[in-house]
């Protein structure tokens, strides 16, 4: 879960760069400690080619406007927060959080069957996050 690092060398930035906006929490898949990525699994299994480009779409507009509220982001409770997209036929919702090193860890990903988001998927999501936190602490 390290840091990429830029082999850019220092001093101004190219000029392209000047213009181009930056990601404010650039979003990073939580990972199991058995190496397993369950939204990118999700995302890859679950969901059309199509329906993977408008949530990755829904995910790069937090990622450039956060903070940003409804219709795409919502606050859950205790820092976690979704992103909401509208598919085609039905409702996709990726939970988050934003960590200490300001990155949107994508937790959990689920379509939704009803109006309420079930208990269940918040549990899911809390766990991996206080999963990640206790990394953060520990590595």
């Amino acid at each position: 879960m390290g840091a990429r690092m830029s082999h850019r060398p220092a001093g101004p930035p190219a000029t392209s760069d000047l213009n181009r906006p930056t990601k404010k929490v650039p979003a990073f898949f939580f990972k199991t400690a058995q190496g397993n990525e369950p939204v990118r699994a999700w995302l890859k299994d679950d969901l059309t080619a199509q329906e993977r480009k408008l949530v990755g779409e829904d995910i790069k507009t937090v990622e450039y406007g956060w903070p940003i509220g409804m219709p795409t982001c919502r606050p859950m409770g205790d820092g976690l927060h979704e992103v909401r997209t509208d598919l085609p036929k039905k409702i996709a919702r990726v939970l988050f959080y934003v960590d200490e090193h300001e990155r949107m860890v994508l937790l959990h990903g689920f379509v939704k069957k009803d109006q309420t988001t079930p208990k269940s998927d918040l549990k899911i999501a809390r766990t991996r996050m206080a999963e990640h936190k206790k990394g953060l602490r520990d590595g």
